[in-house]
């Protein structure tokens, strides 16, 4: 069992009373769990009333090899078949109706019209893995990237495709992968956040917030979002007539109270959570600006991510400004390709080649700018990479007509650099059509449990006691890591 916060020691109902006691061996019990559980800098049982950073840093639970995660989430749902994962059966049924079982937006279907692929597929890298049109420069990174062809998911629905990909439950109010993360590391940085979300241009994907929530854990967990730009949170600049000793006055006197407030209140992880914030919120209008302050990156830096060109500037910058954060030792960033409105996003029910060829050429470069530039640094060999949608997409259209693909949540594809991930490398099938994995094949939990091995965190062992269960990311049933990759 992993050593839970603050909240964690004293319980409120009979059920977990007893739990905790051990039927009656109170003190026992206790002297066994801190035995056991040793409180780590940032915990305390409740009735400590000192204020501790929930976000302080924390060993490991095994030799780390990683210590930052960039998820790269192209939201809607990219076609695994016109990406990574070549079909050429396809290409020969191209308008065909046939038998096949699918199961998507549209519902549960017995037969469909094929969608043959719209790009060619070209070798790339030593490992000489086939990638297509689409994504050329990515191709020209094969050799660093592990590609998982068999990932799989229950759901086919954009709201519970991002909740799962995220949180791995279904529904909302689960703690997300970030959240996981930063509760079992903390952060070595105490002037930026240890999560950190980029959005789309455009807006943010459905349901919002609840993607990057920290769910039952203390909020200190959740993710923060920020901007690349001049302003990369919104009201963290100082009021017009105060000076910084003048704020830290008002702040000393704010935490003052708090923490008497919190002296009756020793269960409330919200306020201990707002009084860390405001702390952070403090040293951020002093370091925030920096970290996102691309002046000193010389142009060939900016020209390897797309910022000199109009279409690739946007995520290009996303992409140097979480480099510049793994720098700074943030956790866990997230960025998303895609916002809430089906043209902003990779959900290509109509028009396929005219809605991935624009996301494509939006991301392509910057994704490939930051893998190469985080080897040169050597920082790739610490630094998690992700790229992955909720889910992928049919062989078949969901419309009559046009080049459109419905949802797919059964086969799909998923990719991991950097980290101790082994690269060159292309794991696991989906059948001859794309349509379901087939061999190895990988559920989103298995990705989440490569991702906390990695940073050195046991995915069966990191628990948060709630609602009578050591709650785990990986469910309780548990789910082991992809070996193949690591």
């Amino acid at each position: 069992m992993h050593d839970n916060d603050a909240n964690q020691f004293c319980r409120r109902t009979r059920r977990e009373f007893l739990w905790e006691t051990g039927a009656g061996f109170g003190g026992l019990g206790l002297t066994g769990l801190l035995h056991n559980n040793p409180l780590r800098a940032n915990e305390a049982p409740k009735g400590i009333t000192t204020f501790i950073n929930p976000m302080a840093p924390k060993k490991p639970m095994h030799a780390a090899k990683a210590k930052a995660v960039i998820f790269l989430f192209m939201y809607g749902g990219p076609s695994q078949v016109d990406t990574f994962d070549e079909k050429p059966k396809l290409a020969a049924l191209d308008g065909k109706t046939i038998d096949v079982k699918t199961f998507g937006r549209g519902g549960k279907k017995d037969k469909g019209r094929v969608v043959g692929p719209k790009y060619a597929f070209k070798n790339y890298g030593k490992c000489g893995k086939r990638v297509s049109d689409l994504f050329p420069h990515v191709g020209s990174c094969v050799d660093d990237i592990a590609f998982l062809h068999s990932m799989y998911a229950e759901s086919p629905i954009h709201g519970s495709g991002l909740l799962m990909m995220n949180s791995g439950r279904l529904l909302s109010g689960s703690p997300c992968l970030g959240s996981w993360v930063t509760y079992g590391l903390g952060s070595v940085n105490e002037n930026l956040p240890g999560f950190v979300v980029m959005l789309d241009n455009s807006g943010g994907p459905i349901s919002g917030p609840k993607n990057w929530s920290s769910g039952y854990m203390p909020a200190a967990y959740q993710g923060v979002q920020i901007r690349a730009d001049k302003t990369p949170i919104h009201d963290l600049a100082m009021p017009e007539g105060t000076t910084r000793a003048q704020q830290r006055d008002l702040l000393d006197r704010l935490k003052e109270k708090n923490q008497q407030h919190l002296a009756t209140r020793a269960d409330n992880s919200e306020l201990v959570a707002r009084i860390a914030s405001y702390e952070l919120a403090f040293k951020m209008q002093e370091h925030a600006p920096e970290a996102v302050d691309f002046s000193k990156e010389d142009d060939e830096t900016k020209k390897l991510y797309g910022i000199d060109e109009k279409r690739t500037e946007d995520f290009g910058r996303k992409c140097l400004l979480a480099r510049r954060l793994v720098e700074r030792g943030v956790r866990f960033i997230q960025i998303y390709s895609g916002g809430n409105h089906n043209d902003y996003n990779w959900d290509a029910h109509g028009d396929l080649v005219k809605n991935h060829s624009l996301h494509a050429g939006n991301t392509d470069k910057p994704i490939a700018g930051l893998i190469k530039d985080l080897k040169r640094k050597g920082l790739l060999d610490s630094t998690i990479i992700i790229w992955s949608g909720e889910f992928g997409r049919q062989p078949t259209a969901e419309y009559a007509q046009g080049s459109g693909r419905d949802h797919n949540a059964y086969g799909f594809t998923s990719w991991m650099a950097g980290g101790g991930i082994k690269g060159g490398m292309s794991v696991g099938t989906t059948d001859e059509l794309g349509n379901f994995a087939v061999d190895d094949r990988f559920h989103v939990k298995n990705l989440h449990a490569t991702v906390l091995q990695q940073m050195g965190l046991d995915p069966n062992k990191l628990t948060y006691f709630y609602g009578g269960l050591d709650q785990k990311l990986v469910g309780v049933e548990g789910a082991e890591p992809i070996k193949q990759i690591i």
